[in-house]
């Protein structure tokens, strides 16, 4: 039989051809990996100068093989060289201008010339802790931490018999305050690529709440599904959504939220490089998408909504500190002698005030020891940000102090939340066991981390804290609770707890307790039944029958 010929594929004759279909092939190579990498078309941004590079590369390699080269490595470098110099010289400048450009700017944006520009990426202000700190009600004081919350998030997805065969918890929350409440919301997620085939058309159906206080976790329904989302591969992916949208802007992660109705949004921060080309990294707005319709609206910073709580991330806000902290005298300084040079603790908290989040930290010198030299409270939606000097204790060795009370049980500290109780700078630590459940409460002193009480109870932790402080010789500042009792005295008694006197009043028309220490209040030993008073007291959970009173006074 006589053997057909295999028709050969027609090389490009003329350069131009060749110079096309190179173009093709980079432009196709470009499309396809800013789909799948979405870096963002933008000098400040290092993803960019990648992107640049490897469409470089793509076209020389390309303009190789069109013009029939040898690619096994025979030609040597010398000839790959004149290649590029006399087929690719405009790419080849371009790789050349992308480097010097990189170089230059990582030089004109290092601490080391610009000391004084990072410093003064955040200036804190100096506060006043009892006056700026209120002392929080018990039912406002978060006693989970984030993997507690999310342990309980997941528990919650699996009693729910018409979602857990298509979604699972997506185990990306985040703290807000909603409704007056600290919570952590987080949306559920499809469970697999074919769950997201057949449920795409309606969307994420829900999305869970977890109540930092009474840890009670609920799975919140939606009416119009969630249709944007970090679980949806393709066009409604939340990353690719915001980059079709904003392709020149730089995003930091966004984090879910939602409104005081219960909407749901992701909250996109802007961020932008404030020194030099590369240095200097802020906030200086967000974009906000509606989660179900992918509405998306730009707020500069000083206009975000004020339901928005988490506009500025903890670590972002740690880093610039850093700065500022080893930087105060200088970049040699902060190498060299370090003179009043101090840093950020390791770790973070969040604390409910005023409708807003703000993020909690320690502040230590620069050998990091086990003592505090204060702590920062920033405003995670506004990045206003106060040092509080309070020496004392780091988190983790009043985490340490905590746990030695309770080793017996084996609980974990958890990260302290930072509080004030009486006036006194005061780690509060839920203490869990090894399934993530909170099993009891600790509280210790900031300044004397060897005061640690602890109670099975936020309120019965707090009552036996105050009775700790007042038999170490310790005062409370009266008038930091904001919660005051008077009447008259219906009921008068006295016992002697831990080597200390404390008179118990019942005023009349009242169920409770004001348990009174009479080494802060002496004149608690001369009241009389019958006797018109005033007591500042800590505020009441539901069902306490005691009390802790600050002050008592005559009227």
């Amino acid at each position: 039989m006589r053997k057909e010929k295999v028709p050969k594929m027609k090389k490009p004759k003329t350069k131009l051809q060749k110079i096309l279909i190179n173009l093709a092939v980079t432009l196709l190579f470009g499309v396809v990996y800013f789909y799948l990498a979405l870096p963002p078309l933008n000098l400040q941004a290092e993803e960019f100068y990648i992107f640049l590079f490897l469409m470089c590369a793509v076209y020389i390699l390309s303009a190789l093989v069109t013009s029939g080269m040898d690619l096994q490595g025979r030609g040597g470098f010398k000839e790959y060289f004149h290649f590029i110099k006399s087929q690719c010289l405009p790419v080849g400048i371009l790789v050349v201008a992308l480097l010097v450009v990189m170089v230059v700017g990582q030089l004109v944006s290092s601490p080391i010339f610009r000391a004084s520009a990072y410093r003064d990426l955040l200036t804190p202000d100096t506060g006043d802790f009892a006056a700026d700190i209120t002392q929080i009600s018990f039912d406002k004081i978060p006693t989970l931490d984030r993997d507690s919350a999310e342990y309980l998030s997941d528990r919650q997805m699996g009693t729910l018999s018409d979602m857990v065969s298509q979604f699972e918890y997506s185990d990306d929350s985040t703290q807000i305050n909603y409704q007056g409440r600290p919570v952590r919301v987080a949306p559920i997620a499809y469970a697999d690529l074919i769950k997201w085939f057949t449920n795409r058309g309606s969307g994420l159906p829900a999305y869970v709440i977890v109540d930092m206080v009474t840890q009670e976790a609920t799975v919140a329904r939606l009416t119009d599904g969630i249709k944007y989302s970090f679980s949806e591969p393709l066009n409604r992916n939340i990353m690719r959504h915001l980059r079709f949208h904003f392709p020149t802007f730089l995003f930091a992660e966004p984090e879910f939220e939602i409104n005081e109705e219960g909407h749901p949004y992701w909250i996109a921060p802007r961020i932008a490089k404030t020194i030099g080309l590369f240095g200097g990294t802020d906030i200086i707005g967000a974009v906000l998408v509606d989660a179900v319709t992918g509405e998306c609206v730009y707020y500069d910073a000083a206009d975000a909504p004020t339901w928005v709580d988490n506009l500025f991330d903890p670590e972002l806000v740690m880093l610039q500190y850093d700065y500022h902290g080893t930087l105060v005298n200088g970049f040699i300084n902060s190498i060299f002698g370090q003179r009043d040079v101090t840093q950020t603790t390791q770790g973070y908290n969040y604390i409910a005030m005023n409708d807003d989040v703000y993020m909690y930290t320690g502040v230590t010198s620069a050998n990091a020891d086990q003592s505090n030299l204060g702590f920062l409270l920033c405003n995670l939606r506004t990045k206003e940000t106060k040092y509080y000097s309070a020496p004392g204790a780091t988190e983790y060795a009043a985490m340490a102090s905590a746990m030695g009370v309770v080793q017996d049980l084996g609980y974990i500290a958890t990260f302290p939340i930072l509080l004030n109780i009486g006036g006194e700078p005061t780690y509060f630590i839920p203490m869990k066991d090894a399934a993530n459940l909170v099993k009891t409460y600790a509280m210790v002193n900031v300044s004397r981390y060897d005061i640690v009480a602890i109670g099975t109870t936020v309120s019965e932790c707090e009552r036996a804290y105050a009775r700790l402080l007042s038999s170490k010789g310790i005062s409370t500042t009266p008038g930091v609770s904001g919660v005051t009792a008077t009447g008259t005295v219906a009921e008068l008694r006295s016992a002697v707890l831990e080597g200390n006197t404390y008179y118990f009043i019942r005023l009349e028309g009242e169920q409770v307790f004001y348990s009174v220490s009479a080494a802060q209040n002496p004149l608690a030993v001369i009241l009389n039944i019958g006797d018109r008073v005033s007591i500042e007291h800590t505020p009441a959970e539901s069902g306490q029958e005691i009390l802790t009173g600050y002050s008592v006074s005559k009227k």
